[in-house]
């Protein structure tokens, strides 16, 4: 089991390198192993391309290929069991001889849901299912939100001062330190879209792109009363994510609606105002996931219970 998981860890340390460019498919790593020893490994490297298991057997040397028989595949995400852009990992597995596949979670997509692992068990391999299993599911998230949900993973985002407000008596205030800024770029470049409200757009003109960090910009989305979110169009246009920015109504309404799966809240510890737009209530079914401390700004992370 010790070992189990060691060699699962590597699969998710692999199958991050497919962040930006396996979207729309889920970031997946593989590690072959016989005997102790790592003798193949790969990752989804784009869209379109091959798949993890794939580039992990293309990576074993010929004089490996023997031990193929004998040996372990570690798999963040159950192998395909159908024809998309490529053909079945399944049936790659099955054809290589491998003696035992351990498989991180099963695959929610319709057109796999647990048939990968079927194939797998009636060739007569050995399948372990459920190793390091919530490290797997939540690597992928957002595509298995997309796909069950029927809508983009979403992320609320705002930041506030020590005592609670968004602004300084309702004029646009930096709050962000500099690094903290940076970071919220980076954010917005992993991310597919990103919306704010009507008056929050009049008012503060953001530009919501990105400006300081590397990557493409998020789709930009503006919503009020006679525009409202649908979420099945974006859905349609394939968004798998979602950050909304604000302002508090419209961060509010998404809370009161139960429409979100991440909270990111950064409090100055050091600025208090007098007056100005209170931040939104934090709702009663989050629970801090983690907290980091960046120049003295406080960004806690809340995922729901």
């Amino acid at each position: 089991m010790i070992d189990d998981q060691k060699y699962m860890r590597r699969c998710i340390q692999l199958a991050k390198n497919g962040w930006q460019n396996a979207k729309p498919n889920p970031m997946v790593g593989a590690v072959i192993v016989h005997d102790g020893r790592i003798i193949g490994e790969g990752y989804h490297v784009r869209c379109g391309q091959g798949h993890a298991e794939v580039n992990a057997f293309a990576s074993v040397r010929a004089e490996d290929e023997p031990l193929l028989r004998e040996a372990t595949m570690y798999v963040s995400l159950e192998p395909c069991s159908h024809y998309g852009k490529t053909p079945p990992c399944a049936d790659l597995i099955i054809k290589k001889g491998v003696k035992r596949v351990v498989v991180g979670c099963i695959d929610e997509f319709a057109e796999v849901q647990g048939r990968g692992i079927q194939k797998l068990r009636e060739a007569g391999i050995e399948v372990e299912v459920g190793i390091l299993e919530e490290e797997c599911q939540a690597l992928n998230r957002r595509f298995f939100t997309f796909h069950r949900e029927k809508r983009p993973y979403i992320i609320l985002k705002w930041a506030q001062t020590a005592n609670g407000f968004i602004d300084d008596h309702y004029q646009p205030t930096q709050i962000s330190s500099d690094f903290t800024k940076m970071l919220s770029h980076k954010l917005r470049a992993e991310e597919d879209a990103i919306l704010v409200g009507r008056v929050t757009n009049e008012r503060d003109h953001p530009q919501l792109n990105v400006r300081e960090w590397s990557g493409p910009d998020p789709k930009r989305l503006v919503i009020d009363h006679a525009h409202p979110l649908n979420l099945e169009s974006l859905h349609a246009h394939h968004i798998q994510s979602l950050i909304v920015e604000g302002g508090a109504e419209t961060l509010q309404s998404f809370i009161e609606k139960d429409l979100w799966d991440e909270i990111r809240v950064e409090t100055n510890a050091q600025m208090t105002v007098s007056d100005g737009t209170r931040a939104p209530q934090i709702p009663a079914n989050a629970i801090a996931y983690c907290q980091q401390v960046y120049d003295g700004n406080i960004i806690v992370t809340y995922m729901k219970q």
